[in-house]
């Protein structure tokens, strides 16, 4: 089968398309025929080398993919060949792909296969950081850093359908801050020296009671300006290039507070994130949430893919067709 590989560590240009054999599903696993790959941001951190130096080389990328069941393993009944699902998998940037049975979604026919390869990450995690570790309640107002990318598309959505009173997207071109503005929100460009009392502006000098930071460095160090008293900062990112530098003492002034979320983590708490997909699987199905697909290439095309999401180039998810 074709499948991308990475032959070092580095840049784009590690990745190559090659012919290796179709996997085998062992005992409680399932081999899926890729119809979608979705690219998240975790595997440009495998590429760069964020998964440890001693990561076995040539290795497969890719956390996400959507297809039909092939093939089930030992002990595994359900789903059978043929099912439509979506799945955290072991390398699915491939015609096939190997998933735990346990990690494996059934999905309506009512769901894109292309859309759903965001559920299980850049969904996920929208969804987790505004209400299991935000919290966030219906009245409260909430920014959102990187706004127009594959987690912050989706984050805006879920503010606005929990009832926030006012949700502000960050991002750096016309053509994302213009697609936030499409999604409902408020679109403040953080190249502006001035972006923090834009966001005062668009509350009236109140702050908001929730950021939500992917990008770290300076970007998370300002937030506290017009982050409200008792406001909470979610850090699930550094991709800016440092991560954030929030001290105790400066938190002290107003009384906020900053909580970590990572994905890893929370595949460790399988019924919270069966819950979660299942809504999200219903929301997407019944159109309460749209998935902006803003790169749609063939399997060849991952180089090309990743060298776009590293230039910040991207509105939504990235998608890659075997």
């Amino acid at each position: 089968m074709k499948a991308i590989r990475m032959h070092a560590v580095g840049g784009p240009e590690v990745l190559r398309l090659g012919e290796i054999d179709v996997p085998q599903p062992g005992a409680g696993h399932v081999l899926l025929k890729v119809e979608a790959a979705g690219v998240t941001y975790g595997d440009v951190m495998k590429r760069q080398g964020g998964f440890g130096p001693d990561l076995p080389l040539p290795a497969g990328l890719g956390l996400v993919a959507a297809g039909r069941v092939a093939s089930t393993g030992a002990g595994v009944s359900a789903p059978a060949p043929g099912t439509r699902v979506m799945a955290w998998v072991e390398h699915g940037y491939a015609e096939y792909a190997l998933a735990a049975a346990s990690a494996v979604v059934p999905l309506p026919d009512a769901v894109d296969l292309r859309e759903a390869t965001a559920l299980p990450v850049q969904g996920v995690t929208a969804y987790q950081t505004l209400h299991d570790a935000a919290r966030l309640q219906p009245g409260e107002s909430v920014l959102i850093h990187a706004a127009a990318g594959g987690v912050g598309n989706l984050a805006v959505q879920f503010a606005r359908l929990h009832g926030a009173s006012t949700v502000i997207g960050t991002a750096s071109r016309p053509g994302k801050l213009k697609h936030i503005r499409g999604l409902g929100a408020v679109a403040v460009d953080y190249t502006d020296e001035k972006w923090p009392q834009h966001v005062l502006d668009a509350t009236d000098g109140k702050g908001v009671d929730v950021v939500l930071d992917s990008v770290g460095g300076d970007i998370s160090t300002r937030s506290l300006e017009c982050l409200a008293p008792f406001g909470r900062i979610v850090t699930f990112g550094a991709a800016g290039g440092s991560p954030a530098a929030l001290t105790g003492m400066s938190l002290m002034v107003k009384n906020q507070s900053v909580i970590g979320y990572g994905l890893p983590g929370q595949m460790q708490n399988p019924a919270r994130l069966a819950e979660v997909v299942g809504k999200l699987v219903q929301l997407l199905a019944g159109g309460g949430l749209e998935v902006t697909i803003g790169q749609m290439l063939p399997l060849e095309e991952a180089e090309q893919a990743h060298r776009a999401i590293a230039g910040r180039d991207v509105v939504g998810t990235t998608v890659l067709l075997p």
